[in-house]
């Protein structure tokens, strides 16, 4: 028999103010077709004057423990994968453990920028198998809007502000591709390539700084990575592309999504697709398509799930699970 970590639930949690492309009119030189053409992106949401990574999370996570069936007192640990910390320190994971009542276990960060989300599943996943862990809280959630360099039209359009979270639960299976739960994980990264997105501040500036972008080659990398990755999850769970239910991908770019689908051999109408509503939330945007996948209808138990995600490092990587 094997130990698997199993979703017991999801859930998000998106702020109130909803930007749409043509917002952006009135203070660039851009437009809602532009927009749209270039992303698939049509609205995204911004967090509101003093609400912070952490509150977002904090949602996010109580509409996941909800949705499990879990009390806040039974989890051993929190992970959050953000590149958007409310301080420097401490982590915005044992901010939610704090608001969540959680007095037991241990709670801690992941950066990996827009590849976040998957490296917390890995690591959640590791300290599950290991029986480090029983119950694990995954929560991607991120402020974004307050990188953004508000002159640069090719940045600032992109991105939104939200949380996804997952519970994770240890659970027995048979050690075959048949299991629910993760079936394996596939993990990147090359720093050479940090100047093609990162932001331009910290304690080397002293200052927050905004957000760069190489555009056309972060998109180049991106459908080729993440098509690899993809195969070599699939290959290290057993299983092919036409056995995926669904992929879940990062949601930065329709047209990234659209050609890593491709090159994956698996049709639209099996990815789960929210960037037009939600703009790239980078490691919020997994669970985020997630739990909107599962509200859709879309996501079932027994679905055989793809997630992969390409971020600033770079870095990069993909997991494959069974619902």
């Amino acid at each position: 028999m094997t130990t698997r970590a199993v979703v017991r639930g999801v859930g998000h949690y998106l702020p109130d103010r909803v930007v749409p492309n043509s917002e952006f009119e009135t203070m660039l030189e851009t437009s809602d077709e532009w927009i749209r053409s270039r992303s698939g992106i049509e609205r995204r949401h911004f967090a509101a004057e003093g609400q912070l990574t952490s509150d977002l999370a904090t949602r996010a996570a109580r509409a996941a423990l909800a949705d499990a069936g879990v009390d806040a007192g039974e989890i051993d640990t929190i992970i959050v994968a953000t590149s958007t910390p409310d301080l420097t320190f401490p982590s915005v994971a044992t901010m939610v453990q704090a608001a969540l009542g959680m007095e037991r276990g241990f709670a801690f960060d992941v950066q990996a920028v827009c590849a976040g989300f998957v490296y917390a599943l890995a690591q959640a996943n590791a300290l599950i198998i290991s029986g480090a862990a029983t119950r694990v809280l995954v929560i991607g959630a991120e402020t974004f809007s307050r990188l953004m360099d508000w002159t640069d039209r090719g940045t600032c359009v992109l991105f939104g502000d939200g949380a996804g979270a997952l519970v994770l639960e240890a659970a027995t299976g048979a050690g075959t591709s048949d299991d629910r739960g993760i079936l394996a994980t596939d993990l990147h990264s090359d720093g050479r390539f940090k100047d093609l997105l990162y932001v331009d501040g910290g304690t080397a500036t002293g200052t927050t700084g905004h957000l760069r972008m190489q555009g056309k080659e972060v998109f180049r990398h991106a459908v080729e990575k993440l098509a690899e990755t993809a195969h070599a999850a699939l290959d290290k769970a057993g299983l092919t592309p036409e056995q995926v239910d669904w992929i879940v991908p990062h949601q930065a770019n329709l047209r990234i999504i659209t050609a890593t689908a491709q090159r994956m051999q698996v049709p639209m109408e099996n990815v789960v697709v929210t960037v037009q509503d939600h703009g790239n939330t980078s490691a919020a945007s997994i669970p985020l398509a997630m739990s909107v996948g599962r509200q859709r209808g879309q996501i079932k138990q027994g679905d055989v799930l793809v997630t992969e995600a390409i971020g600033g490092g770079l870095a990069w990587g993909s997991v494959v699970l069974r619902w």
